[in-house]
C-alpha cells in the first residue's frame, strides 16, 4: 500500500463563516481518524493551506470531498507525491491559525511576513508546514 502526501491551497468562498473553521476541523478529525488520514491545516482570513497524508485512495477521497465543499474556492494542488513516511502521523488534522508566531516563518518560506500560499512552491509550502509543526504540540 502506497502512502501519498497532497498539499493544496484554496481561498475560502463568500459562503464561509468564521465559525466554519471549527466545524471543518471537527468533521475532518473525525473522518480522518476513520480513514487513517493525517495532516495539517493552515488558515488565515483568506486562504487555506492544507497537507493531507495517507493511502492514495484515502487522500484522493478526502481531496474530492474538499473540492465539492462550497466553502473552498480556487483550489490548486501545489504538490502530490508518494512518500515513505508520514510527517504528521500524530495529527488527525493539526491546525495553525495566522499569528505573530507564524509571521517569521512566512518570511523564510514565502518572502514576506504575509501568508500567501498561492505564491509558494509545493516544496516551500510543505517545508513551512514542517517548521510550523515544530512550534506547536500535536493535536
Amino acid at each position: 500500500m502506497f502512502l501519498v502526501r497532497l498539499v493544496y491551497v484554496s481561498t475560502f468562498s463568500k459562503d464561509f463563516q468564521s465559525q466554519d473553521i471549527e466545524a471543518i476541523l471537527n468533521v475532518s478529525r473525525e473522518n480522518n481518524l476513520k480513514k487513517y488520514v493525517t495532516g495539517m491545516l493552515c488558515f488565515n482570513r483568506k486562504y487555506f493551506l492544507q497537507c493531507i497524508e495517507g493511502t492514495r485512495q484515502s487522500v484522493n477521497e478526502t481531496y474530492n470531498r474538499i473540492v465539492t465543499d462550497p466553502r473552498h474556492h480556487n483550489l490548486i494542488i501545489l504538490d502530490y507525491k508518494e512518500i515513505a513516511v508520514r510527517e504528521f502521523s500524530d495529527w488527525s488534522m493539526g491546525y495553525i491559525p495566522e499569528s505573530k508566531l507564524t509571521n517569521d516563518i512566512n518570511i523564510n518560506f514565502g518572502g514576506t511576513s504575509i501568508f500567501s500560499p498561492y505564491d509558494m512552491s509545493g516544496e516551500s509550502a510543505f517545508m513551512m508546514m514542517l517548521a510550523l509543526k515544530s512550534t506547536v504540540p500535536a493535536l
